[in-house]
């Protein structure tokens, strides 16, 4: 008679080795960002966080992704400091409130598009030159399920999403010849502080939306985030994965 393991799957996560690998996440410092800079740690990567509030530890800078200068500062200091970057995780955004669009205070919707767009486009833009100079590298773009589907009341933010999203496929396909691979993570609802900038009743409209009926956890972020930044990623670049407990419905 054939013994079943008594394993489950919460026994077989997959294990990575980043040793020798440096990583940048920015809006590290919380959160996801926090989640990811730990899981990648935690395989072996040195991870320097770049965020709007650092914490006060080892290898942080403070960083508005919105402005190109800080970029460039924090770009040239990490490379300073260890002399190369080999992954780039952009997950630093901004939510900004629920309301319909006509309604929206054009200054609000310039910060999110500004946050979350345009600080995507400056974070690479003064990183991928490094990763040619190594010939190598894995870029992960943090961008929602809302520019996907466009989520009602959150206009602006869904449409600096949608542009993380094509920039992502854009700038994949720039850098299919080499060994440099770009991909994004359009999240659903994630338990993080994030969603106290909704409304509650936003938030659990999320949440019924999902076949699961739960938010996502930061370390499942973290976990297709390894994956995507690992060895293991050879043939996907340009691409959007899911990570919506089955409310995507492309």
């Amino acid at each position: 008679m054939r013994t079943m393991s008594s394993n489950s799957f919460a026994d077989s996560v997959a294990s990575y080795d980043f040793k020798g690998l440096v990583a940048v996440v920015t809006g590290g410092g919380l959160g996801i960002g926090a989640a990811i800079a730990e899981h990648l740690a935690s395989h072996g990567a040195t991870v320097a966080i770049w965020d709007l509030s650092p914490q006060k530890t080892a290898n942080q800078w403070r960083v508005d992704i919105s402005d190109a200068q800080s970029v460039a500062q924090a770009c040239a200091a990490t490379l300073a400091e260890f002399g190369r970057i080999d992954i780039l995780v952009n997950n630093a955004g901004f939510a900004g409130p629920t309301q319909p669009l006509d309604s929206y205070d054009p200054e609000m919707w310039a910060r999110i598009v500004n946050v979350n767009l345009v600080g995507t486009f400056n974070v690479c833009r003064a990183v991928v030159p490094a990763m040619k100079t190594t010939g190598n590298g894995r870029i992960v773009n943090i961008a929602s399920l809302a520019g996907k589907e466009g989520t009602p009341n959150a206009s602006a933010y869904s449409a600096a999403k949608a542009g993380v999203i094509a920039m992502t496929k854009s700038l994949g396909k720039e850098l299919a010849e080499t060994d440099i691979r770009v991909n994004a993570i359009a999240p659903a609802a994630i338990k993080t502080t994030l969603l106290e900038q909704m409304s509650p009743a936003h938030v659990q409209t999320m949440i019924d939306k999902s076949p699961m009926r739960r938010l996502g956890e930061s370390e499942e972020v973290a976990e297709l985030v390894s994956w995507l930044c690992s060895g293991s990623c050879t043939f996907s670049t340009g691409a959007v994965f899911d990570l919506s407990g089955g409310r995507a419905t492309y």
